[in-house]
């Protein structure tokens, strides 16, 4: 299947919106740092939410996503904790409140609230600047092979070729095209900032949401749970599993073995555990400095902050699974139909893709299209802002030009993001696999981020020397471990090397932390007690707690670690759940159903009693 006028014009139409809105929100956005980064924390919580969820609805992680779900299917729920996506949960439950309640600008401004602004507080504060630059390169490189790779495959480059003054190898093709859309994105957020980056995400949000329930419907219609479960293994449609993956695709798509021996998922059990073991460490960490950050740190007040990140799983699990089931269940059972061969060898990326190109009638084809690169532009606009907030905020403002005006202020973010967007282009020519840059990012480098930002939260000893020397100790390892210890491992696959060398960074990341606190002094006690009475938090504070009971007896103490680790479990139930009834929904696996939402029911009204009767600021 072509593209047709109809398909080509939705397409053009979305683009020329985006440029619209950036050029429209312009001069709001540029009044001061506060309206470009922040939106003048005027925006709604649900808008807030709508635009994250669109963030993270991104091309890249869903072509990986239904990779997963093809290969693994029901067992490909739990393979999100890589990410890990019950973050989200965390924020929500309390973790949101406590960043908002800050009331400042980035990540590594609140770094100053906790470590003041001594040595050891400017040391930390220069280690989160490095950590978010790095994960933004990182991302923005992610979702930049990402685009190209999709867009390739509706747009053959003998298409253009005519139009383009100059000859492109062919594995170079999706590198040229992430470079315009990737210039469009960079355009339009440079402009409007986060007023322009929310309101781009509303419309895309809409899109996606359509195109996403179109698909499922039409796989529902296409396709019978009989057509199905002949198709696929069996287990392919059971979520639980033991300690091996037991999924044999022989003699059905005799290639998937293959893959799953690449991925390394044999040992299921192992490999979910580890996840779990990580993602709560990574989740207890709070938001990492980037545009999730950002949109915590937008919203009106603590309250919205946590209804803000509560909002994002409930709209995008949902829809976003909707549509990969729809696409998984048709790429299963029409597989023949599929061209997933490049270069001779089976690609299984290109899944979505090509079944986009097969399946998608005219109309919803341009609404796919314009949805998926909707959901790219989303992630890569929301990424882009992250940095400059960073550099100029935190680098060039506070050291090099602190009487700078918002004007040489909001040019300077301009030119932040075209630098960041063109170093990460040219990283993306270096990547070859979705796969493996995710592992990277998700596994090594937030590996290297956790304990220290575990600690800031949870133990008033940690001061910014321990900080700092966790912190650089985690990202050191995440790059060099893989690379050291790699041949001491050959069973198991690449990409996923940095999830089991995931203890070792803990270890090296705990001396730096703990080490590095113990042999300098503490931070301030004042300090220590503002950041203690805004903040609010639970943990091992127990000497800040009593010198501020001391000056305040009646100061209201949070007692609430039962309640909030009770109410993160069974939030984690509810999003899994919005994970799979979707799938169950599509498969037509009514049983599954039944149970699913039952669940879903029982979780949601639990903390509709136990955890938003009781929010607060």
């Amino acid at each position: 299947m072509t593209m047709s006028s109809i398909d080509i014009f939705i397409i053009l139409a979305y683009l020329a919106s985006t440029i619209i809105i950036g050029i429209l929100l312009k001069r709001k956005a540029s009044k001061d740092m506060k309206s470009y980064y922040m939106g003048g924390n005027k925006l709604p919580w649900y808008m807030l939410g709508l635009s994250n969820a669109s963030g993270m609805f991104d091309i890249s992680g869903t072509m990986w996503l239904v990779t997963l779900c093809f290969v693994y299917g029901m067992k490909s729920v739990w393979i999100p904790w890589l990410w890990p996506v019950f973050n989200q949960v965390f924020l929500m439950i309390f973790l949101s409140a406590w960043v908002r309640r800050s009331g400042v600008l980035t990540g590594a401004e609140w770094i100053r609230t906790r470590f003041g602004d001594d040595t050891g507080g400017k040391l930390s504060h220069m280690v989160v600047v490095l950590f978010a630059v790095i994960s933004v390169l990182g991302f923005l490189a992610y979702g930049f092979i990402g685009i190209g790779k999709f867009v390739e495959i509706f747009v053959p480059f003998s298409a253009v070729s005519a139009y383009v003054p100059f000859d492109i190898a062919p594995e170079y093709v999706p590198h040229f095209y992430g470079i315009i859309f990737t210039s469009i994105a960079t355009f339009y957020v440079m402009l409007g900032g986060m007023m322009s980056i929310v309101w781009a995400d509303v419309v895309q949000f809409l899109i996606i949401t359509i195109a996403s329930l179109a698909i499922g419907f039409i796989a529902m219609t296409q396709v019978s749970p009989e057509a199905l479960q002949a198709a696929t293994p069996e287990g392919w449609g059971n979520p639980f599993f033991g300690w091996n993956l037991n999924l044999d695709w022989s003699g059905i798509v005799d290639e998937v073995n293959q893959k799953i021996n690449t991925d390394g998922y044999n040992l299921f059990g192992l490999f979910v555990m580890m996840l779990l073991f990580k993602g709560i460490l990574v989740s207890a960490a709070g938001p990492a400095p980037n545009y999730d950050m950002q949109k915590i740190l937008a919203t009106k007040s603590p309250k919205e902050a946590s209804l803000m990140s509560g909002f994002v799983s409930i709209a995008l699990m949902p829809i976003r699974y909707f549509m990969i089931a729809g696409f998984t269940v048709l790429a299963i059972v029409y597989y023949q139909e599929l061209n997933l061969l490049v270069g001779g060898k089976l690609d299984f990326e290109g899944i979505l893709p090509s079944a986009i190109l097969q399946f998608a009638p005219t109309g919803i084809l341009g609404l796919l299209l314009a949805g998926l690169l909707a959901a790219f532009m989303s992630t890569f606009a929301s990424t882009v802002n992250a940095a400059p907030a960073y550099l100029v905020n935190d680098i060039y403002k506070r050291y090099i030009n602190p009487n700078a005006s918002n004007k040489r202020l909001i040019h300077a973010s301009y030119l932040v993001s075209i630098l960041v967007v063109a170093i990460s282009t040219f990283i993306g020519f270096a990547i070859t696999s979705i796969n493996s840059v995710l592992q990277w990012l998700v596994s090594g480098l937030w590996g290297g981020y956790v304990v220290s930002n575990v600690l800031k939260w949870y133990w008033w000893r940690l001061n910014g020397f321990g900080y700092f020397w966790g912190m650089l100790s985690g990202i050191i390892g995440a790059m060099v471990f893989p690379i050291v210890f790699g041949d001491l491992f050959p069973t198991i696959a690449r990409d996923i090397l940095p999830l089991y060398l995931f203890p070792l960074l803990l270890v090296v990341s705990i001396a730096g932390a703990v080490g590095g606190s113990l042999l300098t002094k503490a931070e301030d006690p004042e300090l220590l007690k503002d950041f203690y009475r805004k903040v609010r938090p639970w943990g091992f504070w127990g000497p800040i707690k009593q010198a501020v009971l001391a000056e305040q007896a009646d100061f209201p103490v949070n007692n609430n670690f039962k309640r909030d680790m009770f109410n993160v479990a069974v939030g984690i139930v509810l999003q899994t759940s919005l994970v799979a009834l979707p799938i169950y929904i599509v498969m037509k696996n009514w049983s599954a159903v039944a149970i699913t939402l039952s669940l879903l029911v029982c979780s949601a009204l639990t903390l509709k009693i136990n955890w938003y009767n009781k929010l607060e600021d």
